[in-house]
């Protein structure tokens, strides 16, 4: 087979492959360059490997393109992507059409995400990262894995989903994350962070068992680093000692001002001829040879030749590079994450060696890469939904959300109680936190994605005294499970627990949803659960979390805009402990809400009046422990009652059925039925969308209720 090759640095030889040539056709570009049209069935989207069912429905969804129609109009030519319709397609390319390649992209990326008002930055910064990566590993027989969703735009672009980036996020459209139902160039779908060197080194021991040569890659970004499964996941690498590649995304960013003014790792001409130095074959060869002659040696002198290997490397590497040594990692880096010529002979290097072990490569991206882009990402990161930013606070063109109130109750509550601190756990800090942490600078600790910490931290604080409030998103508080268990509630320490993105997310799908805590939180023997049912609630949520000094407690709130429009803040009056409240009263039916789907109950009241249906609305505010009164009442002046809650099955009203169960109530005349989130994950789709999915809407809970009378002609019209 031929080969072309390119020379790199030290005599190390990038090899382009004939098989993987390509000629492309002969396009003459105009100013006004329209992607071509590509035939449905040349994109496959969906590996046969995957769920048979669920591939059939996700195909059904996404497979054929849609016609943009003049979407693109005002969009800058891009006539080298125009002819980029999967990987193999780069493989034919000069690393002058490579760097040309990459600014199409970022060009697209920054217009079509700006459009759709999503953020992109992340994506931005590792654009030539992406095309390298596609340039030098053979996708989908590589297995290429992201930690990050954001990042992984452009790979979705350059494997045939391009024409299916305008509905990123939207129903029926691309996801947000890769996806191993999306497409095959999706090997493992990206989670919260964290997940990808493990998956990786699965896959890595699953190929080496079965005698296969494929190459696996995982991206990781320096805010995964801060999550501990990527340590426990390299330590096993390195104890295994498979052949994996781990790129860290390094866009020098930081939670700690202190460590964003400490000087960067440099970038220069000898920093890269160092890194193609280390990816070299003679310079892993010399190692090699070094460490098996001092093995016959003896024992003392190995571990000599060891320690002095290893300070070597510390003098070759920046600051830190020895921590991946010590887990088993070959350190290569820092390489210049833009510099595509660089990446491609370190990468190339790297791919060509048959028996290397775990490497990590040390990418050095910037976000906002490219002036003309910046504009724009800082644009749709600040538009993103569900979002805010202190402006809101200060009543700007933002609605308030439930967040905003949050910050607020808790800063007022922080002013009278001196030993209120804030812990923070999650991907992507709240713009409304900003507002405790400017107020209370040495009170407010942001530990990233390090959700198990930041409870036993929270646990710790509290047996020092002082009166932590842990808030972590819906979604991310399940990594921290074993803490809340056995750090928290079986010792009955105080933390507080704020339970952010509730409930159904939006956009983000079932990624983000926060389907499960009430169900998880609700069966630990010494929690309180409880959750608001509007903005006035939240705030008299947190006085009765600040007030708790004997066990611990949650509550939840959703995503987005508040309830009400009253922008005035009450002040928060703690709220007697399994103590509901009945809103409206009526004779013929009960709905008992949990959280912010009581807005929905009274919706559905207002639909059921006008059919002459007397309804009574009560909010059940906590979950764990029950308003035993409030349930006996209802159940004893009602024949049908209804529990809604946007959580899980084996939730609220789970607990619900087995008091009147237990208490002889579903005996008698009370028919009972509960509405929850489906025992299934809903995709992405807007937060209407969604709710109308799970069956949650006002709609949906009135027609229940009709049901229950026995009209059902009704409640098929109402759903109509």
């Amino acid at each position: 087979m031929g080969t072309a090759s390119a020379q790199c640095p030290f005599g190390i030889t990038a090899h382009f492959h004939e098989k993987f040539r390509f000629s492309p056709p002969k396009l003459e570009f105009s100013s006004f360059n329209f992607p071509p049209k590509v035939e449905s069935s040349r994109i496959n989207l969906y590996p046969s490997s995957a769920s048979t069912t669920t591939s059939k429905e996700c195909s059904s969804r996404i497979c054929s393109l849609p016609d943009v129609g003049d979407f693109f109009w005002e969009k800058a030519p891009t006539p080298i992507l125009d002819v980029v319709e999967n990987p193999i397609h780069l493989k034919n390319l000069s690393p002058k059409e490579l760097k040309q390649l990459a600014d199409e992209i970022r060009s697209e990326l920054s217009f079509i995400m700006s459009k759709a008002q999503k953020p992109f930055k992340a994506s931005l910064a590792v654009v030539e990262l992406t095309v390298a990566i596609h340039y030098v590993f053979h996708a989908p027989m590589d297995k290429i894995l992201w930690d990050v969703g954001e990042q992984t735009y452009g790979h979705k672009i350059l494997t045939g989903r391009r024409s299916l980036m305008h509905t990123l996020r939207q129903k029926d459209g691309l996801s947000g994350f890769t996806s191993r139902y999306e497409s095959e160039y999706d090997p493992f779908g990206a989670g919260h962070g964290c997940n990808s060197v493990s998956a990786g080194l699965g896959m890595a021991i699953a190929r080496d068992i079965k005698g296969k040569r494929e190459r696996i890659v995982t991206v990781i970004s320096n805010g995964t680093t801060m999550a501990g499964q990527v340590y426990e996941a390299m330590s096993n690498a390195g104890y295994l000692d498979s052949n994996l590649v781990v790129i860290l995304n390094d866009s020098r960013h930081s939670l700690h001002s202190k460590l964003e003014e400490r000087p960067k790792t440099p970038i220069n001409a000898l920093s890269s001829t160092l890194s193609k130095l280390q990816s070299s074959k003679s310079f892993r060869k010399f190692r090699e040879v070094a460490k098996g002659v001092t093995k016959r040696i003896g024992r003392g002198m190995h571990e000599l030749a060891a320690k002095v290997d290893e300070y070597a490397r510390g003098m070759i590497g920046p600051l830190g590079s020895t921590l991946f040594e010590e887990l088993g990692l070959y350190y290569i880096g820092p390489v210049d994450g833009h510099n595509i010529e660089d990446l491609i002979c370190v990468l190339q290097e790297v791919a060509s060696l048959d028996s290397m072990g775990p490497v990590l490569v040390h990418v050095i991206t910037e976000e906002n890469w490219g002036a003309q882009d910046n504009q724009k990402s800082e644009i749709a990161d600040k538009q993103q939904e569900g979002s805010s930013n202190s402006d809101s606070l200060a009543f700007s063109i933002h609605p308030r959300t439930y967040s905003d109130c949050f910050v607020e109750a808790l800063v007022m509550e922080a002013e009278k109680d001196k030993e209120i601190v804030a812990v923070h756990a999650g991907m992507v800090m709240e713009p409304s936190l900003q507002l405790f942490q400017e107020k209370f600078p040495d009170k407010f600790f942001d530990v990233g994605m390090a959700e198990p910490h930041a409870v036993t931290f929270s646990a710790g604080l509290a047996c020092g005294g002082l009166k932590p409030f842990c808030i972590v998103p819906s979604a991310l508080l399940q990594r921290a499970y074993d803490q809340v268990v056995h750090d928290v509630d079986r010792q009955r320490i105080p933390v507080r627990f704020a339970i952010t993105s509730a409930g159904l997310v939006g956009s983000d799908g079932p990624m983000q949803c926060g389907a499960f805590d009430i169900t998880f939180m609700s069966c630990l023997p010494n929690m309180i659960v409880m959750a608001p049912s509007d903005e006035d609630e939240l705030v008299h949520m947190v006085a009765t979390a600040a007030h708790i000094d004997d066990r611990p407690v949650c509550f939840r709130y959703p995503r987005g805009a508040i309830a009400g429009t009253n922008n005035l803040m009450c002040s928060g009056v703690p709220i007697e402990i399994g103590k509901g409240k009945i809103l409206a009263e009526g004779k013929d039916v009960a709905l008992l809400g949990y959280g912010a789907m009581v807005q929905n109950c009274l919706k559905a009241r207002s639909l059921l009046s006008k059919l002459g249906i007397d309804v009574t609305v009560a909010d059940a505010r906590f979950c764990k422990p029950l308003d035993i009164k409030l349930l006996r009442q209802l159940c004893e002046n009602h024949a049908f009652l209804i529990t809604v809650e946007e959580g899980s099955i084996g939730g609220f009203g789970s607990h619900v059925a087995q008091f009147i169960a237990l208490d002889g109530k579903l005996d008698g005349r009370i028919k009972w039925r509960p509405i929850v989130l489906p025992d299934n994950y809903i995709e992405h789709a807007s937060p209407k969308e969604q709710l109308a999915l799970a069956g949650l809407t006002g709609h949906h809970i009135a027609a229940t209720a009709l049901s229950l009378l026995g009209r059902t002609r009704e409640a098929l019209l109402l759903m109509c």
